[in-house]
């Protein structure tokens, strides 16, 4: 019987075109910050039925959250980040970080490009 070669399966990915880390710190007081929450938790609903969201969580300590994203650009998530209630309600800021998910087992199938991969 001839041997026959079968390639391992690609990496399933839940990460679209581009990966985000989004860093929301809160810029006023948790009481403030508190009020937004039930808006927050809607607007964070709607972003993981799209599938923009992949988890979220706040930081320990309470300073602000986390959240891990997939987006098709940095535009749409700059969009999306302005219209969080925490943002329009000025209780927090996001710091927004792209990167390339290329080891692990959500790695994209993209080639590793330099010393940082």
């Amino acid at each position: 019987m001839p041997r026959t070669t079968t390639r391992p399966p690609e990496p399933r990915t839940p990460f679209g075109p581009k990966a985000f880390v989004l860093l929301v710190s809160y810029t006023a007081p948790l009481d403030r910050v508190d009020a937004l929450l039930d808006a927050h938790r809607t607007w964070l609903d709607a972003r993981f039925a799209e599938g923009t969201f992949l988890v979220s969580g706040p930081q320990v300590p309470r300073v602000g959250g986390t959240i891990l994203a997939t987006a098709a650009s940095r535009r749409q998530v700059d969009d999306l980040v302005a219209s969080d209630p925490l943002v329009s309600g000025g209780v927090a800021n996001y710091r927004v970080v792209e990167f390339i998910p290329n080891r692990g087992p959500w790695a994209a199938s993209t080639p590793r490009t330099g010393p940082e991969s």
